[in-house]
């Protein structure tokens, strides 16, 4: 059976109440005496510290590695079929940090989940699923062949594609994301290509008043999230 790693201490216990199914469970001593969690998981196995770091690759182990049966990716149009969904897409992000800390920042928004092309994106790993804290294993991700196109075809009266674009002359503030949205974000530096922000229907900014250009990817995605998830409570009269 294809096994696939997940390391560090949050991602594991996170894969452990997820969706998918740990297949085994490594953790150093001290992890094992601190971490009461780790006895419920399955087939564990107390290791030396080297065991950890060469089998991940990495120090960054925090004491605790496991082996889950593959990711499973969420079917894209499903993502955005129910009432009023909340997705984050990423253009050409290739840092797999970068990935894990929008997702970390999208689940704890309630989006709907991530759009991810197939070509020029980092995918789920065990870097970004640490990186996320484990929101990986509860967040939808899905992969697409073509962003542009995709976009193209699921946005609808109810679903509004925005571009967030440094340039753009309406702010978070001054946009309605009350609704359906899928908000479209590039990487730092690139940018959104101009297939896809030709595809969205609109463009939106984070204005910023220091001298810094832009903002790291997962900063825009959690100010732009966490703004629709507000409007979206003050419309429902909680907040």
């Amino acid at each position: 059976m294809t096994r696939e790693q997940v390391y560090g201490r949050r991602a594991v216990h996170e894969a452990l109440r997820g969706r998918r199914e740990v297949l085994e469970l490594w953790a150093s001593e001290r992890a094992a005496a601190t971490e009461p969690w780790l006895r419920d998981g399955p087939r564990l196995q107390v290791k030396p510290e080297r065991e950890l770091t060469d089998a991940a690759g990495t120090r960054d182990h925090q004491g605790v590695v496991a082996w889950c049966e593959p990711y499973r990716y969420a079917d894209s149009y499903e993502l955005v079929a129910g009432e009023r969904p909340l997705v984050a897409c990423l253009d050409q992000v290739t840092d797999p940090r970068n990935l894990g800390a929008v997702a970390r920042c999208a689940e704890g928004a309630g989006a709907s989940g991530i759009v991810l092309p197939a070509h020029g994106s980092v995918r789920v790993t065990p870097v970004v699923c640490k990186a996320s804290a484990g929101a990986v294993e509860h967040l939808p991700v899905a992969v697409v062949p073509n962003l542009a196109r995709w976009l193209k075809e699921v946005k609808r009266d109810d679903l509004w594609v925005y571009a967030a674009a440094g340039d753009a002359a309406q702010t978070l503030w001054q946009t309605d994301l009350s609704g359906g949205a899928a908000i479209v974000f590039g990487a730092e530096g690139k940018g959104l290509r101009p297939l896809v922000r030709r595809a969205c229907d609109a463009a939106v900014s984070v204005p910023l008043a220091g001298s810094v250009a832009s903002l790291n990817v997962s900063v825009a995605a959690a100010l732009l999230l966490y703004e629709a998830r507000r409007q979206r409570g003050a419309n429902a009269g909680d907040a």
